[in-house]
């Protein structure tokens, strides 16, 4: 496939961290994908928190399954828009490594645990595992991937922390864009978790057809599939709504997208970087629609007494940990590193772990 003019060119690569000779059959941003599937915490996303805690049930979605869901999109839309389809879903498979157990609830105990200790970011960790904390080869520590790969990861960022991240972080200080395939991973990453909470949310039973009913995107597609296919039971009318909300929002991203570019016509993926928004993006009104159903998410199933209940669990076990890790550091199973501040290689050592790890582990040492 022909690549767009701005899009990012594997041959004109920023390049790595630390040289390495080319492969004979793969160009730098497959090799970066390569990399990622192989990671530890890449595999360690399979027992993580999306919204329900994995032993909930066997066919919620978890980190490893959004993943991978995240990518599918992602690829739809590149190759739509002639933009790096390995790249795209390097970022994409990548943009969750750093992902506490027990998804955002773990996130926002583990920052409270380090609000002493200059806080935790999930994306901030993300770029840490790939840059430092997968251990794989013998020349240097993490993986080792491109700039352009390690810039989509690095998705949002403290100011106090990007100054230290060198090149990778300078965009959040000078108001620059990432590259079109890290903004695409963005929002491919709001597509997939939208839509198949919504799936999970109705599998659960914690949210309602009716209900979902009140919000426009859901309404508009389940009405026209349940007259199309009325003989249809409500299980599959439901996979035909969620089906036809990705595809209406994919189709006008490309849409959208495509105009934006015209429209600033950049011709290199410098050029696309200075322009004073991101061009790839959803139009207003599909964002409006797009947020009513944030809303309602967050209304009906992430404040929901059972997932708060399962949400109030995770910060018990992820405060009891850190408390019982820097009480008793031998409780680790880690080899400390006196180049860096204890408190920041327990938040590593805690972030790493899987939610059912870190439920043992608390009953080990708390319970």
């Amino acid at each position: 496939m022909t690549l767009a003019p701005f899009a990012a060119h594997p041959a004109t690569s920023r390049g790595r961290q630390h040289d390495e000779p080319p492969s004979r059959f793969r160009d730098e941003f497959q090799r970066d994908r390569d990399r990622i599937i192989h990671c530890t915490a890449f595999r360690r996303l399979e027992y993580k928190t999306q919204v329900f805690v994995n032993h909930e049930g066997d066919l919620y979605r978890t980190r490893l399954t959004h993943s991978l869901e995240v990518a599918q999109v992602g690829r739809a839309i590149a190759r739509a828009l002639g933009l790096n389809e390995d790249l795209t879903e390097a970022i994409c498979l990548a943009h969750d490594l750093g992902h506490t157990p027990f998804g955002h609830a773990g996130q926002h105990a583990l920052n409270d645990c380090m609000r002493d200790h200059g806080g935790f970011e999930h994306n901030l960790q993300s770029l840490r595992v790939v840059d430092l904390l997968e251990h794989k080869y013998p020349d240097f520590d993490g993986l080792n991937l491109t700039f352009e790969a390690r810039e989509g990861i690095l998705k949002h960022c403290a100011r106090r922390h990007a100054r230290e991240l060198g090149n990778v972080g300078r965009r959040f200080l000078d108001g620059t864009q990432p590259g079109a395939e890290a903004q695409l991973a963005n929002i491919a990453d709001e597509i997939a978790y939208n839509n198949h909470d919504v799936d999970d949310g109705l599998r659960s039973e914690l949210i309602t057809v009716d209900a979902l009913r009140e919000v426009a995107l859901f309404s508009e597609h389940y009405d026209a599939a349940s007259r199309e296919h009325a003989q249809a039971d409500t299980r599959i009318i439901v996979h035909e709504t969620v089906r036809r909300m990705i595809g209406d929002m994919v189709h006008d991203v490309i849409g959208h997208s495509t105009a934006r570019l015209e429209e600033d016509a950049p011709t290199t993926i410098d050029a696309l970087r200075q322009l004073p928004s991101a061009c790839i993006s959803m139009s207003p009104g599909m964002l409006d629609s797009h947020r009513a159903m944030k809303r309602f998410l967050m209304a009906n199933l992430y404040r929901h007494p059972r997932v708060r209940a399962m949400t109030d669990n995770a910060e018990r076990t992820i405060h009891g940990l850190f408390a019982a890790y820097t009480e008793r550091p031998e409780r680790m199973a880690l080899t400390r590193d006196p180049a860096v501040a204890f408190e920041r290689q327990v938040a590593d050592y805690i972030a790493g772990m899987t939610d059912r790890f870190a439920l043992r582990e608390f009953d080990r040492w708390c319970g």
